[in-house]
């Protein structure tokens, strides 16, 4: 599955409410869902944050967890580095997120007429 080269951008914006803007697919929608980020329909689209007042740090924690599942998943992010820090984790040495890579290979498949070792 090819993935789109723009980033998704999770971000504190000046409100103080984090949103997700950029490329969101079907994929990306669910794990946004799944770390807490709700979507509401505009007349531009869809606006894509988290509930508001929930503290920061909460806040901190769920959009670092939404950015290392959609980097799991192969997608590039692009987190806002204010959210890393006090959500308790250290700023990323060269940018977030490491970027994932997969390999292309399956993986080995075991003979099973082979003996088992004991």
């Amino acid at each position: 599955m090819s993935r789109n080269t723009e980033p998704i951008r999770i971000a504190r914006k000046r409100g103080g409410e984090v949103e997700v803007e950029g490329p969101v697919d079907e994929l990306a929608a669910r794990l946004l869902d799944r770390a807490g980020f709700i979507f509401r329909p505009t007349l531009s689209g869809v606006w894509i944050r988290l509930l508001f007042d929930t503290g920061q740090e909460h806040e901190n924690q769920q959009a670092t967890h939404a950015a290392r599942m959609l980097s799991a998943a192969g997608y590039l992010v692009d987190l806002d580095p204010n959210l890393l820090p006090a959500a308790g984790h250290c700023s990323p040495a060269y940018g977030w997120p490491p970027r994932t890579s997969f390999s292309t290979t399956p993986p080995p498949v075991l003979n099973s007429t082979q003996p088992r070792r004991r």
